[in-house]
């Protein structure tokens, strides 16, 4: 027989209770997924982005503690939006940004270069200005890739990003601890910004990887979400690279 005791016993609190998260590209993709479930776990969420309609339209939906648009990738805008904060948060994760896919011969050098620049920026200055607003054992969260591993003509600068950020991230968390870092490393994911990117090419990619990967399903925002809030309650693992890729990598 089943008691009120044995039903109440299965009732899990929210993970994150009462924290508060910063997500940094959080009004769409990754980003937003991980947002509602840090929401859905019990936290305060605070959202920047670059659409101000969009960004305003999430906020409103989650009651996020505070959101504010701007480009992340502008030192200027993102020490203000840093200094702006009147509060301590707990975790911060960052979605900014994209790949880069150009051939050599094709490349455009001093945009290749302005890109690596821009990236590595984002990286160090979020890292800066986080050390002083998030709390003992809380957590910086990085995005990262894992389709740049094996060599391929056009993928030279994400590549390079792609074996250099994880040293990168494995440094940080020992100059910011007890704060926590680490990054995320997904294969294909169906984003807004991967249909951007493949065009007609879309459903084509999708049906792939339905067929060859292990999983036989395209992942989703929302599983690396789930990743994401692992990575800010587990307290045990910092300067860690966790790949979430479906199996990508084995196929």
């Amino acid at each position: 027989m089943t008691t009120a005791t044995d039903t109440s016993a299965t009732v899990r609190e929210p993970a994150l209770l009462g924290q508060t998260v910063l997500v940094i590209g959080g009004s769409a993709g990754i980003g937003l997924a991980t947002a509602h479930l840090v929401h859905a776990e019990g936290a305060h969420v605070v959202l920047t982005g670059r659409d101000p309609q969009r960004l305003e339209r999430v906020a409103a939906e989650l009651g996020a503690r505070g959101h504010d648009a701007f480009d992340a990738h502008d030192p200027r805008s993102l020490d203000e939006f840093f200094r702006s904060l009147t509060a301590p948060v707990d975790h911060v994760m960052v979605t900014a940004g994209g790949p880069y896919y150009a051939p050599l011969a094709d490349m455009d050098v001093a945009d290749a270069c302005r890109y690596l620049a821009a990236h590595v920026g984002l990286t160090l200055q979020v890292a800066r200005c986080a050390a002083q607003i998030v709390r003992p054992g809380g957590t910086l969260l990085f995005m990262g890739g894992t389709g740049a591993r094996k060599p391929a003509v056009g993928i030279s600068i994400t590549a390079l990003l792609t074996a250099g950020v994880p040293a990168l991230i494995a440094n940080l968390a020992l100059e910011l601890a007890p704060i926590r870092v680490n990054l995320i490393a997904a294969g294909f994911v169906d984003t807004p910004l991967s249909a951007s990117l493949l065009g007609d090419h879309l459903d084509a990619r999708r049906e792939q990887l339905r067929a060859t990967l292990p999983i036989r399903r395209v992942v989703i925002p929302h599983d690396v979400a789930m990743l994401a809030v692992h990575l800010m309650t587990n307290t045990a693992l910092t300067g860690a690279t966790l790949d979430i890729d479906g199996g990508q990598q084995l196929t």
